[in-house]
């Protein structure tokens, strides 16, 4: 009796030892399932024909591409344009709302005008990663796991007006072509009241008149970032002032390739013209001498930083601990002077 019972004992344990090691499986199954779950990323951009914000996707798409291999993980990054209309992007932001999407990325058309896009996200506990066009600081503060990916506008005004400081000290007469002692220059604004816009005009400026160089603007405009408006505006300023034009300040690329195209088909190669983001035609522009100088602004750490945030925040809810984020909401990207 003694034997028997102890083998019905052996066998309780057999079988729970058995279940136990079932429900373990199925946990660590479920587990893995759980980890590998697909991820829906949102993007919305301002619009679709921005240079460097089509470069910072491109660089999000290769990330997104390239974490499916190593992980498994099936990444949706879904991309859509807004056509720089608000009230479409906030129907963009809904929709990716009513679909699930674990978290959602936003290069705002209007950057005072972000609290609808929060709250609507926030309510549904869905993390929000704004990029390249900065909302205001209260409405960064409005929810949990809200994010900003950019540059500091006034670190790239800085670096412009340092070029051409730099090439100033070097050889005065390079940049002052008449020799009167000042540079006669125009300003190439991105959209009127954007705070980059604003920031990169007066610091540009200001920091060159702070080294001591004299600086006579001619005109100015807003160009809305574009390059075709960027050369019909040229084009009008050329007409009116003519090789009295020393510099051509532009707070983008492609607003100074759009000067450039102009100068050259007035004949002022020569003209001095510097811009702002090292765009792939940006940069190559300065390598052909086209342009005197740009600030590369990084949209390969921008795209790379936006899709590392966001998948991280759609899979455990927290950003990732290898990004350097400042004031608990910022991450911005590493700048330097692209020259010839």
């Amino acid at each position: 009796m003694g034997g028997l019972k102890s083998r019905h004992i052996f066998s309780a344990a057999a079988v729970a030892a058995a279940v136990l090691i079932i429900f373990c499986a199925v946990n660590i199954q479920e587990r893995k399932k759980e980890e590998n779950k697909g991820i829906k990323i949102g993007v919305s951009v301002y619009k679709s024909n921005d240079a460097f914000v089509a470069e910072i996707v491109k660089y999000m798409e290769e990330s997104a591409r390239e974490y499916e291999q190593e992980t498994g993980v099936k990444i949706n990054l879904d991309v859509s344009a807004a056509k720089s209309s608000q009230r479409t992007q906030n129907e963009q932001i809904k929709r990716y709302i009513s679909l699930g999407y674990d978290v959602i990325c936003v290069n705002i058309v209007d950057r005072t005008d972000a609290s609808s896009i929060i709250d609507s996200a926030t309510a549904e506990g869905i993390p929000i990663v704004f990029f390249n066009r900065e909302p205001v600081y209260e409405d960064i503060l409005r929810g949990e796991n809200i994010y900003y990916v950019g540059t500091d506008a006034k670190s790239t005004a800085l670096l412009q007006a340092q070029m051409l400081i730099d090439i100033y000290d070097a050889d005065p007469l390079s940049l002052d072509k008449n020799g009167d002692g000042k540079l006669q220059y125009v300003m190439l604004e991105g959209e009127t009241g954007h705070q980059d816009a604003i920031i990169r005009t007066d610091w540009s400026v200001q920091t060159v008149a702070n080294h001591g160089i004299t600086m006579e603007k001619l005109t100015g405009g807003a160009a809305d970032w574009d390059k075709n408006q960027a050369a019909a505006l040229m084009e009008q300023w050329i007409g009116t002032y003519g090789k009295s034009i020393e510099v051509v300040l532009c707070n983008n690329d492609e607003m100074a390739l759009g000067a450039v195209n102009a100068l050259e088909a007035a004949g002022m190669e020569e003209t001095a013209v510097f811009g702002i983001d090292a765009t792939e035609e940006g940069a190559e522009a300065v390598k052909d001498g086209r342009l005197l100088g740009t600030v590369n602004c990084n949209a390969s750490y921008q795209g790379e930083s936006i899709f590392g945030l966001a998948v991280s925040l759609g899979r455990y809810g927290r950003p990732p601990e290898d990004l350097p984020i400042t004031d608990g909401r910022y991450i911005r990207s590493p700048i330097e002077i692209v020259k010839q």
